[in-house]
């Protein structure tokens, strides 16, 4: 049988059964050991704390959603820059390679200080801790697609002439885009961490921010409400990607998750 890609339609489906089935599993959990509402608050608490304050979280939550889609295009484009780099030029290999898994050795509740102490408390600072969270899949993804691709082509590009360039932009790079298109998807998924962890540290708005301001107070539900509407953001956004992605590398009947 031929396996393809579920589609739009499929994807949403299913999400939608997981959604179902993770919200079963908290109800149970909820009514067998039915622990107090300020540690573990019922699916019916935070449903309702959704109907009352969808406004004010939706405003949060637009916030955050700016963060992470600006942290994403931000991360990938330098990502992008950077696997070219490192393929053009063969002395920046020996450079760039050791800061770029250096990057990812430093904890980000360490940079996340800094950066807000640097750069403010608004958006730059969400918008630079997604981008160093982004940065690193998508780099690594399209440097390891770039320096994969297969060898007869080059030889065919050699054979004919081909310049360093044109071997370049017409030959390793649409042969990399699966690569960076499962880099973009990896990216799209980890994207919420960079920027709830710059409203953690420093804020006036957002979705980090309000649940910072009601863990501080104990409204549990009002943490569990926002966690969920910082889900469905992630899910929106990943299916952005994935939608995106797949026109991106046609070509490619299935791209890996």
């Amino acid at each position: 049988m031929d396996a393809r890609p579920l589609g739009w339609t499929g994807t949403m489906i299913k999400a939608a059964v997981w959604i179902c089935g993770a919200v079963l599993v908290w109800w149970a959990a909820y009514a067998v050991f039915d622990p107090p509402a300020y540690i573990f608050p019922g699916p019916a608490d935070v449903f309702s704390k959704l109907a009352t304050q969808w406004r004010f979280l939706l405003t949060h939550a637009g916030i955050t959603l700016l963060e992470m889609v600006l942290g994403l295009a931000t991360g990938a484009a330098l990502g992008v820059l950077t696997a070219l780099s490192i393929v053009l030029f063969r002395p920046a290999r020996h450079i760039v390679l050791p800061l770029l898994v250096a990057s990812q050795a430093l904890p980000v509740f360490a940079i996340a200080p800094l950066l807000v102490i640097w750069l403010g408390f608004g958006l730059a600072s969400k918008i630079a801790m997604a981008t160093l969270i982004i940065y690193f899949p998508v780099a690594s993804a399209f440097y390891d697609g770039l320096r994969r691709t297969e060898p007869h082509l080059l030889d065919l590009a050699r054979l004919y002439g081909a310049s360093p360039a044109s071997t370049l932009f017409l030959l390793r790079f649409p042969a990399a885009l699966p690569g960076l298109a499962s880099g973009l998807r990896v990216a799209a998924a980890i994207a919420p961490i960079g920027a709830v962890v710059g409203e953690w540290v420093g804020a006036s708005a957002g979705l980090g921010f309000v649940m910072l301001q009601a863990n501080a107070r104990v409204q549990t539900d009002l943490v569990f409400a926002c966690l969920l509407m910082l889900a469905a953001a992630a899910l929106v956004l990943r299916l952005l990607v994935e939608w995106a992605t797949r026109r991106l590398v046609y070509w490619v009947d299935e791209l890996p998750a």
